[in-house]
């Protein structure tokens, strides 16, 4: 299996590396999440109308750059790297990976948006009581003529105060665990109804609790068939679940490179900690982690074609990987540098909260250890 990346895909990353090297050090993010609105819009706005980096991921015909999930594996990476708190993932990753599946007039109106960086989407998909149930649903979506109206409460919706559109999961029939009767909903962020708290998360995001209070959704915000959303739905989460892989190996990547760099500059006994052998041990087994956590988000990113069930194994294996690997180094970087790396001055203990926030998201590595156990070994 040929590994290389092509000349486009090393020009995407070297395109972004740059731009994020030049714009986005820690001090601009600091006043970025610290800031009213928690961001610097001009920065989605050049990503999209610069570098084409929201285009990426997106079919030439659709007016993008030919790429496909190792596109956004780049992306997300990169943006690990910075603790890149652009909304690529909801918008792009999850958003554009449910319209290119659907296909139709939804996403030749949609797609367009989204690259252009006119769009930014949420993805309103979990509840208090869902846990990484995907089908557990408590929203509902009643037909009313010729469109639904919308019942419920989705939690933690990241970009939700950015969004201008949410991609909202809701059941349209069956109990609220089936699988069957579960829908998904492209709809404007602002239809009346729609009641929004907003907040900062621990890592440096913004995110909502929503509340849907019956809102009129018209009948062609349906993405796909009703009832029938569900693999639909897991395909995309499978899909953004390697995608946050790909960031956690940004993550882990700085995590380590800090943290050596403590070492050989923090001295004890008049010599840098560095020379000390127990913590040479430490930054190889941080930087084994590392490599691991990438060799495991290309496998998972290659797999994503894959029939479901292997697919999801594949996905399932990577993000238990990963989320242990996150850990491992988060927590080792942080004993490493002693109380200080826990400050808000210092940048390690920021890629440290993002780490830890990976380490759950979308799923823990106990929640996937199970999914690939019940997918490769149950009998």
């Amino acid at each position: 299996m040929d590994f290389t990346y092509t000349e486009t895909q090393d020009m995407i990353r070297d395109t972004l590396s740059r731009f994020l090297s030049d714009t986005y050090d820690f001090e601009t993010r600091q006043k970025f999440i610290n800031s009213d609105s928690g961001r610097d819009p001009a920065i989605w706005t050049a990503l999209a109308q610069e570098l084409g980096m929201l285009g990426a991921a997106f079919s030439e015909e659709q007016g993008g750059l030919g790429g496909g999930a190792l596109e956004n594996a780049i992306v997300m990476e990169e943006l690990g790297k910075v603790i890149g708190i652009e909304p690529y993932l909801p918008t792009v990753v999850i958003a554009g990976g449910a319209l290119k599946a659907v296909g139709g007039a939804q996403a030749d109106a949609m797609i367009p948006e989204i690259i252009g960086g006119n769009a930014i989407v949420a993805f309103a998909y979990a509840e208090p009581q869902g846990r990484y149930d995907l089908a557990n649903l408590r929203t509902t979506a009643k037909k009313d003529g010729a469109g639904y109206v919308l019942n419920g409460h989705k939690g933690v919706v990241y970009a939700a105060p950015w969004a201008t559109h949410l991609l909202v999961t809701a059941r349209t029939g069956g109990g609220q665990r089936d699988k069957d009767g579960v829908s998904l909903f492209l709809i404007d962020a602002n239809l009346p109804g729609i009641v929004r708290r907003d907040y900062p998360t621990v890592d440096g995001n913004r995110a909502s609790e929503i509340y849907f209070e019956n809102v009129a959704v018209p009948g062609d915000a349906l993405l796909g068939g009703e009832g029938a959303a569900l693999p639909l739905i897991e395909q995309i989460v499978d899909e953004a679940t390697v995608a946050v892989c790909a960031e956690a190996t940004g993550v882990m990547q700085k995590l380590h490179e800090g943290t050596l760099e403590y070492t050989q500059q923090r001295k004890q006994f008049g010599v840098p900690i560095a020379k000390f052998q127990v913590l040479q041990h430490r930054m190889v087994d941080m930087f084994m982690e590392v490599e691991q956590a990438r060799s495991m988000t290309i496998m998972g990113t290659l797999k994503l074609d894959l029939a479901a069930d292997a697919r999801k194994a594949a996905v399932s294996a990577c993000k238990s990987k990963v989320s242990r690997g996150a850990k491992f180094v988060g927590q080792n970087a942080i004993q490493t540098h002693g109380g200080i790396g826990i400050t808000q001055e210092l940048a390690i203990g920021h890629y440290f909260k993002r780490a830890t926030m990976i380490e759950g998201q979308f799923g823990s590595a106990d929640y996937h250890l199970d999914r690939f156990e019940q997918l490769t070994l149950a009998e």
